[in-house]
C-alpha cells in the first residue's frame, strides 16, 4: 500500500515535466516563428525604403537638372529700324521686310554700346554674347508689327547658350580661360550689362513654345509635344476599337476550342513583346511595302497601336470577366439576345476597367522610343507639325536627341522634358486611378 503511495507523486511529476518540456519546445517554436516574421518585415520595409529612396535620389536629379532649363538669361538692347534699311521704298510688303538683314541691326546695337572694340576677333567675340537667333527674333516682331519701321524700339533677345551657363553659373571665371567656353573678355562685356541693368533673367517660355534648334538657348520640345498628341491621338482611334472589339468576341462569343486557346495564348505573349520588335514591323510593312510617310505620327500611331492592342484585349478581357454572371442571367431572363445583353448591360458595367486598361496602355506607348526610332521619328525636325501626316518627332525622341548633342546647355533642357514628360505620364495613371474609383462597382 505504501508502494502504491509513493509511486503515485512520481509519475504525476514525470508526467508535468512532460509537459512542461512540451510547452517550452512550442514556446521556443513560436519565438523563432515570430523572429522570422518580424525579419521579414524588416526586410520588406528595408526594401521600401531603398526603393523610395532610389526614387527620391532620381527625382531630385531630374528636378536638380531641369530647374535651371525653365529659366533663361537675357539683354536688353536698342534696336534703331531704319527704314533705309528694312523698307526703302516705303512699300510696306511683307516679302520685302522679311529680306532685310535683321542681324547687322542687332550687331550693330551690341558694338555701339561697346565702341572700344574695334578688333575683327574682339567683335566676333563680342557678338557670341546674345544668340545667334537674336535676328529671327527681330524679323518676327517686325513682321507681326511693320510700324515699328523707322523707330527705336528696346527689346530683350536671349544669351547664348555659353553666357546664359556663365550666368547661372554652370561655368565658372575662376577655372583658366582656357579651359573654359567663355573668354575673359566676354565676362567683362556681360559684367558691363549687368551693371547697367541691361541683363535680366526669367522664365524660359521658348522651351513650351519653339520647336528644336541647333542652339541650346533657341530650342524647345513644343514640336515634340504635338508630335506625341498625334501620335497617342491616331494609337487611341486604332487600338481602342479594335482591342475591345477583340475582348467582347473572345470573352462572350467566341467558341471555347482549340482555335480560340491558340488566339489567346498568343495575344498573352505578344504583351511580352520587345517594343523594338514593333518598329522593325513597322519599317518592313508600312514604310517599305505600303510606302507611307517617314517620320511621321500616322506611322508612329499604327506602330504603337500594334503594340499597345494586346494591353487593351487583356484588360478589357478581365473587365468583362468581373461583371458577375448573374447581370448576364437576369438579361436573358427577360429575353434579351446576346448582343442586347453584352451592349447594354455588361460592357457599361466593365467599361471603367477598359478604360484604365487603356490609358495605362496608352501611357506606355507615350513613353517608348524604340520603336519611333526603327521608323525614322528620330529626325531633326524645326517646325511644327499640322497634321498626322508632317514630319514630326515624339518626346521621348527629343530628350534622346538632346541627351545625344555635346553642348552642356541641352542637359537642362533634357532634364526639363524628361520632368515634363514624366509629370505627363503620372497624370495619365491617376486619371486611370480617378476612373477606377468613380465608376468601379463592388459585388
Amino acid at each position: 500500500m505504501s508502494e502504491t503511495i509513493t509511486t503515485q507523486p512520481s509519475m504525476a511529476l514525470n508526467g508535468d515535466a512532460r509537459m512542461h518540456s512540451k510547452t517550452e519546445v512550442i514556446a521556443r517554436g513560436l519565438k523563432r516563428r515570430h523572429t522570422r516574421e518580424k525579419r521579414f518585415q524588416y526586410y520588406g520595409l528595408a526594401g521600401i525604403a531603398f526603393a523610395i529612396a532610389c526614387l527620391f535620389m532620381l527625382f531630385a536629379t531630374i528636378i536638380g537638372n531641369a530647374l535651371p532649363g525653365f529659366t533663361e538669361t537675357r539683354a536688353r538692347l536698342d534696336i534703331h529700324l531704319a527704314q533705309e534699311d528694312i523698307d526703302p521704298n516705303r512699300s510696306g510688303d511683307p516679302a520685302v521686310i522679311n529680306n532685310a538683314d535683321y542681324d547687322k541691326l542687332v550687331r550693330n546695337s551690341l558694338r555701339g554700346l561697346f565702341p572700344e572694340v574695334t578688333k575683327r576677333r574682339d567683335k566676333r567675340q563680342l557678338s557670341k554674347l546674345i544668340s545667334s537667333g537674336s535676328g529671327f527674333i527681330l524679323r518676327d516682331k517686325v513682321l507681326a508689327d511693320p510700324s515699328l519701321v523707322g523707330q527705336t524700339i528696346s527689346i530683350w533677345f536671349p544669351l547664348s547658350a555659353d553666357m546664359d551657363q556663365f550666368f547661372k553659373g554652370g561655368i565658372s571665371a575662376e577655372v583658366a580661360e582656357s579651359e573654359r567656353r567663355v573668354s575673359d573678355k566676354q565676362i567683362g562685356w556681360l559684367r558691363s550689362l549687368i551693371a547697367n541693368d541691361q541683363v535680366e533673367q526669367g522664365f524660359n517660355w521658348t522651351l513650351f513654345t519653339a520647336g528644336d534648334s541647333r542652339e541650346p538657348e533657341l530650342a524647345g520640345f513644343k514640336g515634340a509635344m504635338v508630335g506625341s498628341f498625334y501620335t497617342l491621338l491616331v494609337t487611341l482611334v486604332l487600338s481602342f476599337p479594335i482591342g475591345v472589339a477583340s475582348a467582347i468576341y473572345l470573352e462572350e462569343f467566341a467558341p471555347k476550342n482549340r482555335l480560340t486557346r491558340l488566339i489567346e495564348v498568343n495575344i498573352n505573349n505578344l504583351a511580352a513583346v520587345p517594343s523594338i520588335v514593333f518598329g522593325l514591323l513597322g519599317l518592313a510593312v508600312f514604310l517599305n511595302f505600303f510606302n507611307l510617310p517617314r517620320s511621321a505620327p500616322l506611322v508612329g500611331g499604327m506602330v504603337l497601336a500594334l503594340m499597345t492592342l494586346p494591353t487593351v484585349i487583356i484588360a478589357g478581357r478581365a473587365a468583362l470577366m468581373a461583371v458577375p454572371p448573374s447581370i448576364r442571367e437576369a438579361a436573358f431572363g427577360v429575353g434579351a439576345s446576346r448582343w442586347q445583353t453584352v451592349v447594354h448591360h455588361v460592357l457599361p458595367l466593365a467599361l471603367p476597367g477598359i478604360l484604365t486598361g487603356t490609358i495605362i496602355g496608352m501611357a506606355r506607348a507615350l513613353g517608348e522610343t524604340a520603336p519611333l526610332l526603327m521608323i525614322g521619328m528620330v529626325a531633326f525636325i524645326v517646325d511644327i507639325p499640322g497634321s498626322i501626316a508632317d514630319p514630326a518627332t515624339a518626346m521621348p525622341v527629343q530628350i534622346y536627341l538632346w541627351a545625344d548633342a555635346p553642348e552642356r546647355a541641352f542637359v537642362e533642357r533634357t532634364a526639363a522634358a524628361t520632368l515634363a514628360l514624366v509629370g505627363f505620364l503620372v497624370l495619365m495613371n491617376a486619371l486611370a486611378v480617378i476612373l477606377r474609383k468613380k465608376f468601379e462597382r463592388k459585388w
